[in-house]
């Protein structure tokens, strides 16, 4: 009696033991946590995919960008700025009679005004004062064409400036705004190139009058000297204008 319930009491352990859940279908085994861990990591998988396309897409923006920055801009004002520039040159490259380098110019000032020859005959002193006010005559001329072309120069600056801005604003990347900023600098550069023309000529003009000035004073008082003492000097005299 003792073996039979003995035996009794172990199937009926073994009936409440509970067995895995699966179900078979025309074969096929169907196991629900087998699936669940494989849905899962199959969602794992996709995300991993996920974030390495969203990595690619970041470095590909990224080179993008770096491509946009070390983009060159399209447009330059370069050529006719030194264009500007040239023609200023060659105005002030024309200057008349006193020349505009050093080396010349030190020559012809010592020989026409600084070193003033007051021994010569009276035609030749007039001859070298004629010579001294064309100079300053030549000079004038010389800082209004200077001039001129400085204005000249205003409505190609203005064109090269609107150029730049509208450059400027539909710059793509770091390098087209970096460069459109030099332009502008470069624009202002020849403004200033020109202002220091104007300036220098009308200095020059200026300076050649003053020297003018000062050797006409010399040569006055050496004629007049020449004047008061002709051998024993200028002796009044009385003139009759009229007869009785």
């Amino acid at each position: 009696m003792l073996a039979a319930g003995v035996a009794v009491l172990s199937l009926t352990a073994t009936a409440l033991v509970p067995a895995p859940a699966y179900a078979q279908f025309g074969g096929i085994v169907y196991d629900p946590s087998n699936y669940a861990q494989n849905v899962l990591t199959a969602a794992r998988t996709l995300e991993q995919i996920n974030n390495q396309i969203r990595q690619l897409q970041n470095q590909a923006t990224s080179l993008i960008n770096e491509a946009r920055n070390l983009a060159s801009l399209p447009t330059s004002v370069l050529a006719p700025l030194q264009q500007q520039i040239r023609q200023t040159q060659q105005l002030i490259g024309q200057a008349q009679r006193i020349s505009t380098d050093v080396q010349q110019l030190q020559t012809q000032f010592e020989s026409q005004y600084k070193s003033l020859n007051l021994t010569g005959t009276q035609a030749s002193m007039v001859q070298g004062a004629e010579s001294r006010w064309q100079n300053s005559v030549a000079a004038f001329e010389d800082a209004l064409k200077v001039q001129a072309g400085a204005v000249g120069n205003i409505e190609g600056t203005r064109q090269s400036i609107e150029t730049l801005l509208t450059a400027s604003q539909s710059a793509t990347g770091a390098l087209q705004a970096a460069q459109a900023g030099n332009q502008l600098l470069a624009v202002q550069s020849q403004q200033l190139a020109d202002l220091t023309a104007t300036m220098a000529t009308l200095g020059r003009a200026q300076s050649l009058d003053a020297a003018n000035a000062a050797a006409a004073k010399a040569q006055a008082r050496e004629q007049l000297r020449r004047f008061l003492t002709p051998g024993r000097g200028y002796v009044a005299t009385s003139v009759q204008m009229f007869r009785n």
